[in-house]
């Protein structure tokens, strides 16, 4: 049997840890970091070996305690397939979108998106729990973090059911965050904000950071660091590949060695939720790359400029589009931005009036 650990270590290394993360910027969430034992929310974490497989580290396991505080997102829970549903994201994100909020005490704050509990123990240590409303679509996830939260000395209010759909009850919200990928801002929580309320999100691979100016009105920029959170729950088709080898050949003349990687943001803007793969020769040089998304749409593309394409959305004819904005280079994040209107929701580059793209409607 494992021994748990030090008392004494772990707080010497969360103290280290939350110092390593401010990096003398005088963060008021360093403080929160430096408090909040993060491995009270993480008893058990799940890593890969180097062959891709699963395997757990629990409390009292050689290195658990370094690696919990370290600045990696952590793996808490997998599938039945061995996918993984939840996990304590990387905490240097987290102090950057607490920081983006600018929530001060007495500001109540909703998070969808509950987790471990983690982030909401951050929260009610600088807010005070009884501003703090957290959900979770999964009941058992609720049910632990309560647990956790509890034993470190917070009480948020707390509920499993769909985050998207807010608590109206507990509005309005001063402050709103989100820890679960989204493609939009969720309407409902935008009508349970002040004017003023500042929404911070996770949608593609970035931090989207708006400010609601009025009535079902937001505006704003993304954050510059990019980023991946774990997706809301929901169905989905897997590529096709063999029915896409049927589609009638096209040409194209954007390479396909760097596009998807150069253009990895603006591709989850404009393809919500999209997935991609690439093949390779012998000498490593990428033959050819796959796109799908949860439609069933999918797209293949071959150094050889041959192109195929099936299903509801033309996805290669987004690549090319892409492309020919953004002819060189990556695009900085913090170059694009977000207006949310009653009519619906746009990302937009440069300015909002450059090129943009709407927000799916679902």
């Amino acid at each position: 049997m494992n021994e748990p650990h030090d008392l004494t270590s772990a707080a010497t290394l969360r103290a280290e840890f939350a110092a390593a993360l401010d990096d003398g910027q005088r963060s008021k969430w360093a403080a929160a970091f430096a408090t909040v034992p993060r491995e009270l929310f993480v008893p058990r974490f799940h890593q890969q070996d180097d062959k891709g497989q699963w395997f757990a580290v629990s409390d009292g396991d050689p290195g658990y305690l370094e690696t919990v505080y370290s600045d990696i997102a952590l793996t808490t829970q997998l599938d039945e397939h061995g996918i993984p549903t939840s996990s304590s994201s990387e905490p240097r994100l987290m102090l950057a979108m607490l920081d983006a909020l600018g929530a001060e005490p007495g500001d109540r704050l909703y998070e969808l998106g509950l987790g471990t509990g983690y982030n909401a123990a951050l929260i009610s240590s600088v807010l005070g729990d009884d501003s703090v409303v957290s959900v979770d679509v999964d009941p058992g996830l609720v049910l632990l973090a309560q647990g956790r939260l509890a034993a470190a000395g917070y009480r948020p209010f707390l509920l499993a059911g769909n985050g998207t759909e807010g608590v109206p009850e507990r509005a309005p919200y001063d402050r709103i965050i989100a820890t679960a990928g989204l493609r939009r801002v969720p309407p409902a929580l935008l009508s349970q904000a002040r004017e003023g309320t500042v929404i911070v999100a996770p949608i593609g691979y970035g931090i989207a950071r708006v400010v609601v100016s009025g009535d079902g009105e937001a505006s704003g920029r993304f954050l510059s660091m990019p980023a991946f959170f774990m997706r809301r729950r929901g169905p989905a088709l897997n590529p096709d590949f063999p029915g896409v080898e049927t589609a009638v050949r096209e040409t194209t003349a954007v390479p396909v060695s760097d596009v998807i990687d150069r253009l990895r943001f603006p591709l989850s803007l404009a393809l919500p939720g999209y997935n991609s793969c690439s093949w390779r020769d012998a000498t490593g040089r990428v033959t050819g790359v796959g796109l799908w998304t949860e439609d069933g749409s999918t797209a293949t593309a071959h150094a050889t400029g041959t192109v195929r394409q099936i299903g509801p959305e033309r996805l290669w004819d987004t690549v090319e589009h892409l492309a020919s904005v953004f002819r060189d280079g990556t695009p900085a994040h913090e170059d694009f931005g977000l207006t949310i209107t009653p009519d619906g929701q746009r990302f937009w580059y440069g300015d909002p009036k450059g090129p943009c793209w709407p927000a799916p409607t679902d």
